[in-house]
């Protein structure tokens, strides 16, 4: 029988009241393992209700005791953290290594987090004028939300969450309903470790809940991830409705490959980048960009094998590379864009299409797919295919290459693999992307840097965690006083001045 799985309000799981569920599946038997409770507004409004009536005391709460009640929780992860990794790979498909490594990485927000007492200090200046002190000091929004995608859900929410209630804020965290159950571990371990009821909620959905939390007057910000599409949606509603938002949308990262690279090494970064959690993810380095004809035959003669010969099965197998993708709907999509690319002329160097594994025959799996001689024109380089095709988009010159990614649409993660310093310096300076990697296939930055694209891959003026993260989860207020001792009497009719 499908588990019902639960919302999280005010410290304890609570049953779905609507009339509306979804299915959850189990992404390698094609089985369905849970039923998802849709929040409507009204549901939505009693955790939000609930965060608000939180908010006053923890926001009083010193910022240490914040920190202790997050680095319990983090201890409780590190713990558990097999456990949680059986339950994403259950419901999203990802093999358990990767599921760890995605916990792994959540993780390092919330050690970060754990230092707010000293990411909350604020600024003072003496005598700005005579006997006048300003100082600045940075308070938090108050009721804030969450919507995150399927394709992390541990990390992604961590990379909210912790910044969030470390700052004195309350929380709403709205999951993907198709992988819905890590979210309720992590609520459940956030109340042992002691954090307060009401400061943490989860409630399942779709648009209804979205659009509720957009317009909610109480909410007073929201960050999301996903596709280009809906972060552009989320951030227009909520700004129109004066809230802060931060909406990171969809990606179509490259990696150059110079002629001088150590191509052994490249071809080791694209396996992973490409490859790794079936491509289902925002970094995935989706097109390689070889330098010269003789570059990327090198590069072919070394990837063409290895895809070929990826390991895909359940992500419960040790010996698996690969897992499902998360839905049949997906699966059958992603089939489709390599479809697109045969019709467009595209050079199919390895088809993954058609995978059956015997007693998995109802997953959603697919093989590895490598692409040749694609072209900017061609639909799977325009657009973000979210699965494991890699498309190979050859360039004469380092100027090309370059040109390629800065008139892409997106602006997400982008790499370069050479031994010239000179190039890679160029590169990093003049590359139209926000996050940057030499020699690294995947720059995501660690906990204590921001992450964030640039062009349609965000929307808003803050990246997520690190320093940006406690900027959009505060306000800054500037203090400036005087006390009486020999001020002047009688009133002044000008603009004021402290000289």
């Amino acid at each position: 029988m499908p588990t019902e799985i639960h919302h999280f309000v005010s410290g304890a799981r609570v049953s779905g009241r609507s009339d509306r569920t979804a299915p959850c599946f189990n992404p390698a038997t094609g089985e369905q393992s849970g039923i998802v409770p849709l929040a409507s507004a009204v549901e939505v409004g009693s955790a939000v209700a609930a965060a608000k009536q939180a908010f006053p005391a923890w926001a009083e709460t010193p910022p240490l005791r914040r920190a202790r009640i997050l680095n319990r929780f983090l201890r409780l992860c590190e713990e558990r953290t097999d456990q949680l990794a059986a339950v994403i790979t259950a419901e999203h498909g990802k093999v358990l290594s990767d599921a760890a490594g995605e916990i792994q990485r959540g993780l390092e927000v919330v050690e970060f987090a754990t230092g707010i007492p000293q990411l909350l200090k604020g600024e003072i200046t003496e005598n700005v004028g005579t006997r006048v002190d300003s100082h600045s000091l940075r308070q938090p929004l108050g009721v804030v939300a969450g919507i995150t995608p399927f394709n992390f859900p541990a990390m992604v929410p961590m990379w909210m969450f912790p910044v969030a209630i470390a700052c004195g804020n309350c929380f709403i965290l709205k999951p993907s309903e198709r992988d819905p159950s890590a979210s309720l571990l992590m609520a459940e371990w956030l109340i042992e470790a002691g954090l307060p009821a009401g400061v943490f909620n989860v409630v399942h959905g779709d648009k209804e809940a979205v659009d509720a939390l957009l317009h909610h007057p109480d909410v007073q910000a929201v960050s999301f991830v996903g596709s280009t599409p809906i972060a552009r949606y989320i951030y227009g509603t909520a700004a129109l409705q004066g809230k802060r938002a931060q909406a990171l949308g969809g990606a179509k990262n490259h990696m150059i490959v110079m002629p001088d690279a150590d191509l052994d090494q490249a071809a080791d970064a694209l396996m992973g980048a490409a490859y790794g959690s079936a491509g289902e993810r925002c970094m995935a380095i989706s097109v390689a960009v070889p330098v010269g004809e003789q570059t990327a035959e090198r590069l072919l003669e070394k990837l063409v094998p290895r895809v070929s010969a990826l390991k895909v099965g359940p992500g419960t197998d040790p010996e698996s590379e690969m897992g499902p993708l998360v839905t049949r709907q997906h699966r059958d999509k992603v089939s489709a864009y390599i479809d697109q690319g045969v019709a467009e002329g595209a050079e199919l160097v390895v088809d993954g299409r058609g995978l059956s594994l015997q007693g998995y025959e109802n997953g959603y799996f697919l093989g590895g797919t490598l692409f040749d001689r694609v072209t900017p024109d061609m639909t799977i380089y325009k657009e973000e295919i979210f699965g494991p095709v890699l498309a190979i988009a050859r360039a004469p010159d380092y100027a090309t290459a370059a040109r390629m990614i800065n008139e892409h649409e997106f602006g997400n993660g982008t790499a370069i693999f050479t031994r010239d310093g000179d190039a890679a310096r160029d590169f990093a300076h003049a590359i139209q992307v926000g996050m940057v990697g030499i020699n690294v296939p995947i720059p995501v930055p660690m906990a204590f840097h921001s992450f964030g694209g640039w062009k349609a891959s965000l929307f808003g003026d803050h990246h997520m965690h690190g320093p940006e993260g406690v900027r959009f989860y505060t306000r800054l207020k500037t203090i400036t006083s005087r006390w009486p001792t020999g001020i002047r009497a009688g009133a002044d009719f000008v603009m004021p001045t402290l000289g």
